[in-house]
């Protein structure tokens, strides 16, 4: 076998120019189609880890039906004990309580419908970086009687810190809720609908102004490893299940592919484009492989012919065509994948930042206009094995073309 291999090798470097054209066509392919990969995977991850972190968590804990509702009668009441069995589960690494409701909220003579957010601080921050977001004023603490308004809103209510506003709502079972509230700080969102319609209050203090004591809307869970998604689904969605292992009624868990339709719609359709797109670019490499092949198979016909009339087996120029072929592939395949590595790393690491319309689209989406990459093993590892099915493709046309040899016609031609 090593002879065949040795032999295939020489014959590559009989005429080195055809060999480089071949192999560049494949170099400069696979580099396109590892930084096409890189950009879309780092997208997605990217819009996915921004869309959990920014409110909904990779899996939720609801009041049965809040969702559909968005009610305070939908609400739930979770003791602590069930949250601590949730934060002991392998993989979950933060749990944040939140007491989520619509209300009226008035300064002067300008009224406007606003989300109350109650929240635990600490574990807000944890998860949306709210503290880091306060352009003005102070932070909240657990037992803070204030709010924190969006800067949108604060502008549209024209107030300023420690002005007043009042909030005029229903609380729990139609209970009216009325509080004049002094304003504690103003939070800067990048998504403008956020930054139009969301105030943030203590959770004590937000259960004490809707009378609903001990009270939730959700609880928001993140967890350390998303590809572990849905087996930790799968164990928090046990721990609620009734005692005589039938499913519970009380509280619905999703997971944010239910929470965020909108956002795996877009990308199965963005992906399902890139893979097009690749397909697109596979086909050049097939095309630039097979043309290659045919060229070094038309030149050869006396040299197959001379090496038949010897004694050498068809099946051993199989063997040789083929070896040629997968080693032209290989070497575009693994140059190309040297040469893109230290790019993607390059970009993984200085993502691109994004201007004009296509970075207005994506603020509107509420996230930071830039194109991020990522890297993973599995890129290279489909870049050599769609490769070499191109190649053991390619390589059945000098099969077939051999099969077919007259010794006496080819060393005449």
């Amino acid at each position: 076998m090593l002879t065949y291999v040795t032999l295939a090798w020489r014959n590559l470097w009989r005429n080195k120019r055809r060999t480089l054209i071949a192999s560049a066509s494949v170099f400069f392919a696979v580099i396109l189609a590892l930084l096409m990969r890189s950009m879309q995977t780092g997208y997605y991850d990217y819009m996915i880890d921004s869309s959990v972190r920014m409110y909904t968590g990779h899996i939720q804990i609801q009041g049965k039906d809040y969702w559909e509702k968005r009610s305070l009668e939908e609400s739930m009441i979770l003791e602590e004990e069930k949250i601590k069995l949730v934060e002991q589960i392998e993989g979950v690494e933060l749990t944040v309580k939140r007491l989520e409701t619509f209300s009226l909220i008035s300064y002067g003579l300008v009224t406007r419908v606003v989300q109350i957010v109650g929240i635990d601080p600490n574990e807000e921050n944890q998860l949306t970086s709210l503290k880091d977001k306060i352009i003005k004023g102070v932070y909240l603490k657990n037992d803070s009687r204030g709010i924190i308004l969006a800067e949108g809103l604060a502008e549209l209510l024209k107030v300023g810190i420690g002005d007043s506003i009042l909030i005029y709502g229903q609380g729990l079972y139609g209970v009216t809720a009325a509080e004049l509230i002094p304003v504690q700080g103003i939070a800067r969102f990048t998504l403008p609908s956020q930054n139009k319609s969301f105030a943030y209050v203590s959770i004590p203090y937000a259960q004490w102004i809707y009378s609903a004591p001990e009270r939730l809307t959700s609880l928001s869970i993140m967890i350390d490893n998303p590809k572990q998604l849905d087996r930790i689904h799968q164990k928090i969605k046990s721990l609620f299940d009734l005692s005589d292992g039938k499913e519970n009624d009380t509280y619905d868990i999703m997971s944010w592919r239910e929470l965020s339709p909108e956002l795996v719609q877009s990308i199965q359709i963005d992906n399902a484009q890139g893979i097009i797109m690749l397909g697109i670019l596979y086909i050049v490499i097939a095309f630039g492989i097979f043309g290659t092949i045919m060229m070094m198979t038309a030149e050869r016909v006396k040299e197959f012919g001379i090496l038949i009339s010897v004694g050498m087996k068809k099946w051993k120029l199989y063997l040789v065509t083929t070896l040629e072929t997968m080693f032209i592939s290989f070497i575009g395949v693994l140059t190309g994948a040297l040469v893109s590595l230290p790019l993607l790393i390059y970009f993984v690491n200085n993502p691109i930042p994004l201007t004009g319309e296509m970075a207005d689209a994506i603020l509107a989406w509420g996230f930071e206009p830039i194109l991020p990459f990522a890297i993973y093993p599995g890129m290279f590892i489909a870049q050599v094995w769609t490769v070499l099915a191109i190649a053991l493709v390619s390589g059945l046309y000098p099969i077939n073309f051999i099969r077919k040899i007259k010794p006496v016609e080819a060393m005449r031609g």
